[in-house]
């Protein structure tokens, strides 16, 4: 080995020795003089935000060799408290993807930073911004706020996350250089203006508290827009502004905050968006990302692409917005966002485009791009036995009450629940809901005569009911609102009385319970498929070789697909998403199984196609 080649070895294992690596050698970082310090080293923070919830965990490995390749160092990723705690007391860490540790630790085997964003609020268009559905239940609680209840709540939670992941500090070893503290809260605090700042900033800076009694040790940071670090910047934890293209404004706004002086960073920039049924999907052109990132470069500012790879929904985790068109905006079951590294982990051309601009700018080594997963299509899956969602009724004890309670009252957080009442009386006019929360399929004598959709401020229908008629509602829950100052106005079902003709409906009220985050047993009913009313269809398939696949969906109405016991998510035909990303790790050599629950049932289906790309900006009519 000559001279030149011991030079050129010993160089790289300096350079290498600047990210982290599998060894748990301990290191610091540390904010100082203005810069990130890795070791004492001057190190730029170029990150890319992808959330395990959202990639099956099979897949995690592959997504972070996409995002080393893209010429990344750090991954970002946002906890959710409600994927961790799905009921009071119960907690997983552990299967799936829910075990946070094995995701870190896989992160920094792949060579990478993490930056770790536990909230306790996340959004990230993600079901009530990452609380759990059943805090509303405590009336003394208020979310978001400087309420006790409240902050003892996000105690346990942040200690419990603690447990699982503050060895995992850059201090201890690992990977993780900074944490979060809230999320986005200048926002909230100018949306919520009945509430003092001083008020506001009690409670921002007991979030930084419990984080730091639980082991978080820092660098923190916050999360805002640049003209809102007035609202949601905290003592002792560096302001970062997210979605800030000019470099100026960004150190102004920084330097206001932060005793004039750096890091810069941008904590969120957008190469796509997010999007929501019913509207178009949002494209971000690459020459516009390029543009802005070689302006980061240029001036040495630290950015995380939110998001570099955006995966899915699965289940039913979706969140919502709203506007003043529209009192609901469900989110996607897709989470595509025209990110960097598409839904099923494909290289885009803005990706590419990306990469060939890192590598003229960063000094390490960046590595090749990883083969794509395999991707087949499967011969169409011919449906076998359907079970009428009404015959379930059978087995379930409904809740009876005077008036129809919400989902929370009945102590369910998500999926459906079918609200039936018997009238004595003819009745006729106008059904009115005002209290839907989110959608509903009407029916009178068991035939559907229409549809209640809050998306739409839809929620008037006429409807004539014969005496002793029974008016039944199937309401489905779209997803919590995770954005803005009516998060705090989350409960779902229906909560407000029903009225007909303007006489309110009260008494006797059956409330069925039907949150589908599981299969049901179907094997005890009879084969039955009635048009108008919402059916399982079941089907077995057989598959040669697994590999990634997507249900084409068009021709269908509005529903949620299971393959094997895994939730797909929803589907709606009034796109833009037409099709369900099957992950192949899902899938298994031979037979197969596949569940759908079709809502609207308008067509009676007779197979299930796949296709080999994404339809995911293809709206069609109502």
């Amino acid at each position: 080995m000559s001279y030149s080649t011991l030079t050129r070895c010993f160089l790289a294992l300096l350079l290498l020795g600047s990210l982290p690596t599998q060894a748990q050698k301990k290191h610091t970082f540390e904010i100082k003089n203005g810069q990130f310090l890795y070791d004492d080293k001057p190190t730029q923070i170029h990150s890319g935000e992808m959330h395990y919830a959202r990639v099956p965990q099979p897949y995690w490995r592959h997504r972070l060799k996409m995002l080393k390749a893209l010429g990344l160092n750090t991954v970002a990723t946002y906890v959710f408290w409600n994927y961790h705690n799905p009921a009071p007391g119960v907690w997983d860490f552990k299967t799936g993807n829910h075990n946070v540790a094995q995701f870190v630790k896989t992160a920094q085997e792949e060579g990478l930073f993490v930056i770790l964003r536990p909230g306790p609020y996340a959004c990230a268009e993600w079901e009530f911004g990452g609380y759990p559905w059943w805090l509303q239940k405590n009336e003394n609680l208020v979310i978001r706020a400087n309420n006790q209840p409240f902050l003892d709540s996000c105690r346990v939670y942040i200690n419990k996350l603690a447990g699982q992941v503050k060895g995992l500090q850059v201090s201890k070893g690992g990977p993780i250089i900074m944490t979060q503290v809230e999320n986005e809260f200048g926002s909230y605090v100018d949306q919520r203006k009945d509430i003092s700042l001083a008020e506001h900033r009690q409670y921002n800076a007991a979030i930084k508290q419990q984080l730091t009694e639980a082991g978080f040790e820092g660098p923190f940071f916050t999360s805002d827009a640049a003209g809102l670090f007035e609202g949601g910047a905290t003592p002792g934890a560096l302001p970062t502004a997210n979605g800030e293209g000019n470099v100026e404004a960004l150190k102004t706004a920084v330097n206001q905050y932060h005793g004039g002086k750096g890091p810069y960073m941008v904590a969120e920039y957008y190469p796509g968006w997010l999007d929501h049924w019913g509207e178009p999907f949002v494209r971000v052109p690459t020459e516009q990302v390029t543009k802005q990132v070689e302006t980061y470069l240029k001036n040495g500012i630290n950015f995380n692409f939110y998001m570099v790879h955006g995966g899915t929904n699965f289940g039913l985790t979706s969140g919502a917005n709203y506007s003043k068109e529209h009192d609901i905006q469900p989110d996607l079951t897709s989470y595509d966002y025209d990110a960097l590294i598409s839904e099923p982990g494909w290289a885009t051309p803005k990706y590419t485009a990306v990469r060939e601009l890192m590598q003229r700018y960063v000094k390490y080594r960046v590595p090749a791009v990883p083969a794509p997963l395999p991707v087949v299509t499967i011969p169409d899956i011919i449906l076998g036995k359907t079970v009428d969602l009404f015959d379930l009724k059978t087995d379930i004890q409904p809740v009876v009450s005077t008036r129809p309670l919400s989902f929370e009252t009945l102590n369910q957080g998500h999926g459906y629940v079918l609200y039936s009442k018997r009238l004595a009386q003819p009745m006729q006019g106008q059904l009115a809901v005002p209290g839907l929360r989110d959608y509903a399929t009407v029916y009178v004598n068991g035939q559907r005569v229409g549809e209640l959709n809050r998306q739409d401020n839809r929620y008037t229908l006429p409807v004539q009911i014969p005496a002793n008629g029974t008016l039944e509602l199937l309401v489905e829950n779209l997803g919590r609102i995770n954005y803005g100052a009516e998060i705090v106005h989350n409960t779902k079902g229906i909560i407000e009385p029903v009225t007909l003709d303007g006489t309110a409906l009260t008494g006797d009220w059956q409330m069925y319970k039907l949150p589908l985050g599981k299969v049901p047993d179907l094997t005890r009913y009879l084969d039955k498929n009635k048009a108008g009313h919402p059916t399982f269809y079941t089907a077995s398939f057989e598959v040669k070789q697994p590999g990634d696949t997507f249900l084409d969906m068009r021709g269908w109405g509005k529903g949620i697909v299971f393959v094997n016991g895994h939730n797909l998510g929803r589907y709606w035909k009034i796109g833009p998403q037409q099709t369900l990303y099957v992950p192949g790790c899902w899938l298994t050599k031979g037979k197969n199984e596949v569940v759908v629950f079709e809502q609207q049932n308008d067509t009676i289906q007779q197979s299930l196609k796949t296709v080999d790309k994404p339809i995911l900006d293809e709206l069609s009519q109502k």
